[in-house]
């Protein structure tokens, strides 16, 4: 059975750790392990702050918008802005890469997507935002496959 929410809020900072929640919240009815669900919660976070800093340069006035559906043990998450894009999307997944080095940004952000889920797919078009699409699949816990 298919299960999906969606959810969209101000690019806000301060909406970074509601969006980290709601999702933790919303996966929780598959029992995930500790390790799954702190992994789950730091991909949101990444995904989110990274439009909110770097999508909308924290102008207030964006959207990001959030899709997470679940099928079986398949977690699969949509994070999107339509704020400024990335020019190059293959530069940005390398490790340390930061476009905003003045902010402290440590530029693992892609990089930490990429270790913690199966599937990490970045599209983005300059002036048009970018669409950072996150699929995991769960240990599934015994007791509820019997």
């Amino acid at each position: 059975m298919k299960n999906e929410m969606n959810l969209q809020f101000s690019a806000l900072s301060q909406n970074e750790s509601f969006a980290r929640v709601t999702v933790a919240a919303f996966i929780a009815q598959l029992d995930p392990t500790m390790d799954e669900l702190t992994e789950i919660k730091t991909v949101v976070s990444e995904a989110v702050t990274n439009a909110i800093i770097h999508g909308y340069e924290n102008d207030p006035s964006g959207i990001v918008y959030i899709n997470v559906t679940i099928e079986d043990s398949l977690i699969d998450m949509t994070i999107k802005d339509v704020g400024l894009g990335i020019a190059d999307v293959e530069e940005a997944r390398q490790p340390l890469f930061t476009t905003k080095p003045d902010l402290e940004r440590s530029g693992m952000g892609f990089t930490i997507m990429e270790n913690f889920m199966d599937e990490v797919e970045v599209h983005s078009q300059p002036g048009s935002g970018t669409e950072v699409r996150l699929r995991k699949h769960l240990k599934l816990n015994k007791m509820l496959c019997n």
